[in-house]
């Protein structure tokens, strides 16, 4: 791990006391934190991270080196913005690099943004020579919420265009849930461990069907089952026999209700695998996951989805309550040319 070396970026501004430097790690996670904190307060964004949620990440999350891949950037000693770049394929091969970071409202419209970004750029298309050979075919991704006019503006002016809408949800109260019934010779059952393989690769498989790529490394294993957002006991897993049908995900936003003095969960992931789909099994399993929540003692739910996902989520989640808070953008352009 790289100990905080000072790298040039670029068309930096010039700024006096700015400084760019690789990560030093664990002591970075708190002010990288704070940076993508007050981003998504000002731009309106529900969530939130801890310092130990974003160590988690790291921990846990393959495609990377922080030490070549991150660049943190302070301004006077402290840590105003952060970039990086990931590479994960797509579940059809298509070759995808993300680059993303975060930049503190206090330094923003002075074009630190616009260099970061071209830093990144730079870094994925080193990395894809390195790694692939070639730079033809792959492409460069990443996002923005429809309220964040700037990121916008910053990746439609680098020939970025939209590739997929996501909704952000919202389930204002745990009141009045549904309660659609488990498919016949279905049961849910607690999440133990030694059902976790089986529960991860089910997961999986049905994403194999969604837009994007799914991380199956025996890191991000290790990662969906701990961490200070593991709940564990607010999941809900659906068998047929000894087959795992479909799973729902729970965690409990703890940096966001400790902000806004709230009782939050984020429903962070479901699937139903192809034999179990278009017999209510995703309603079911939701429903019944809100309860448990509930019963727990939350007072309101969050999730996001993808607006054109191919088996019909938006519309289950509809159903069970939840509306739809805010959309969010998927960028890609081409890293050969725009």
């Amino acid at each position: 791990m790289s100990d905080g070396v000072v790298v040039e970026v670029p068309n930096a501004p010039q700024i006096p006391g700015l400084v760019f430097r690789r990560p030093r790690l664990p002591e970075d996670h708190a002010g990288t934190s704070e940076v993508f904190n007050a981003m998504a307060r000002a731009d309106g964004m529900n969530m939130r991270v801890s310092a130990e949620d974003v160590a988690h990440w790291f921990e846990h999350t393959t495609g990377w080196d922080p030490a070549v891949d991150e660049v943190v950037v302070e301004l006077d000693g402290r840590i105003v913005a952060y970039a990086d770049v990931r590479h994960r394929p797509d579940s059809d091969g298509t070759e995808v690099f993300a680059v993303v970071g975060a930049v503190d409202p206090s330094v923003r419209r002075r074009k630190l943004g616009t260099a970061l970004l071209a830093f990144n750029e730079a870094r994925a298309r080193e990395r894809a020579l390195a790694e692939l050979g070639r730079t033809d075919g792959a492409l460069l991704h990443s996002w923005a919420g429809d309220e964040q006019l700037g990121a916008i503006a910053l990746l439609e002016r680098a020939g970025y265009t939209v590739a997929r809408y996501f909704f952000h949800m919202v389930r204002q109260t745990l009141d009045e849930i549904p309660d659609p019934p488990l498919p016949a010779g279905l049961e849910i059952r607690p999440v133990l461990p030694e059902d976790h393989r089986k529960i991860f690769d089910a997961d999986a498989e049905a994403f194999h069907d969604h837009w994007g790529g799914f991380d199956e490394s025996d890191a991000a294993f290790e990662g969906f089952f701990s961490g200070p957002a593991f709940r564990p006991e607010l999941w809900r897993v659906a068998w047929d026999g000894t087959e795992v049908a479909g799973v729902v995900m729970v965690e409990v936003m703890t940096s966001y209700n400790a902000e806004h003095d709230a009782r939050r969960i984020e429903v962070s992931g479901v699937s139903v695998r192809r034999p179990w789909r278009g017999r209510g099994l995703a309603r079911a399993l939701v429903a019944d996951a809100l309860r448990g929540a509930r019963d727990a003692g939350m007072t309101s739910a969050t999730l996001g989805v993808d607006a054109q996902n191919p088996t019909g989520a938006l519309g289950v989640y509809e159903a069970v309550g939840f509306a739809v808070d805010r959309r969010s953008r998927a960028y890609r352009r081409p890293m050969d040319g725009r």
